[in-house]
């Protein structure tokens, strides 16, 4: 009896894990309050984000909030300028042929390993709704790109500088 309590208790915590992970995958895998370093709260509102300009030391483990104040679906992906362009790219592409607006339900791109193509953490907000990621700043480079590349946002101000430091 002992036994079969035990199973069913460590499938269920096993389950929920695996619920809580979210719509990319383990893009914003939780991680316990103690391995994070700060928060940062993100507000996406339509055509921009606030701040504009983030600094965070290389290798600082932050938790990104990211709050939808605005009236469209948004995303927030991290990258660099090449990595954001051809995401860009991509979903531009997948809007013009047929795939609906190239975001809904990811307009068939692969989101799997918690990235944009593996590489890119990356949350999709609802309007209204809240998101978070937690993501670790890489050593190996001075700076990165935070957009929303759902066709149209970014050329129009959603996009945002990460500043690394030692």
């Amino acid at each position: 009896m002992m036994r079969k309590s035990l199973l069913a208790i460590t499938l269920c915590l096993a389950a929920t894990s695996a619920l809580a992970a979210g719509e990319h995958g383990g893009s914003h895998a939780t991680a316990p309050d103690a391995e994070v370093d700060r928060t940062i709260q993100v507000e996406a509102g339509d055509m921009w984000f606030d701040p504009e300009t983030l600094g965070i030391t290389a290798g600082e483990t932050v938790r990104f909030k990211v709050v939808n104040t605005g009236n469209l679906k948004h995303e927030f992906v991290i990258g660099d300028a090449a990595a954001q362009e051809a995401h860009r790219e991509m979903m531009q592409a997948m809007g013009d042929s047929g795939h609906g607006d190239g975001h809904d339900g990811h307009g068939g791109h692969d989101m799997a390993e918690g990235a944009h193509g593996g590489e890119m953490p990356a949350v999709t907000i609802a309007p209204g709704d809240t998101a978070e990621l937690v993501w670790t700043a890489p050593a190996d480079v001075e700076s990165l790109v935070y957009a929303c590349n759902i066709p149209g946002h970014s050329e129009s101000g959603m996009v945002g500088e990460i500043q690394l430091g030692k």
